[in-house]
């Protein structure tokens, strides 16, 4: 399962308004693939279907699909999102990575 904090459900739903998806019916897709600065980086976006073999949530009012691969490297992770000044955007929180680069897009296990 992932997890999206509070902060990550206002922006994830702002997002997905001003790109013209709906949060009560669309999905925010979460992977991971091959690259980055520590050999596996995550990828974000907005769809509006699900294959056979994708993984449903739905946590804090946010629905999110993730393929049957990545669910194996985001198990548990937390999906959070750092504003401001010095914010970074959206932070992955993954119990499963043993190392993560300093801007935080890429880790290894």
């Amino acid at each position: 399962m992932i997890q999206v904090s509070e902060t990550a459900k206002q922006k994830v739903i702002g997002l997905m308004t001003e790109e013209g998806f709906d949060a009560a019916k669309d999905y925010v897709r979460v992977g991971v693939k091959s690259g980055g600065c520590s050999g596996l980086s995550y990828e974000l976006k907005f769809d509006t279907s699900i294959a056979d073999t994708d993984k449903v949530f739905e946590d804090n009012g946010v629905r999110i699909i993730v393929d049957k691969k990545s669910f194996l490297y985001l198990a548990g992770t937390v999906l959070e999102y750092s504003g401001g000044l010095n914010g970074k955007g959206f932070v992955f929180n993954n119990p499963n990575a043993q190392r993560t680069c300093g801007c935080g897009e890429s880790f290894s296990l």
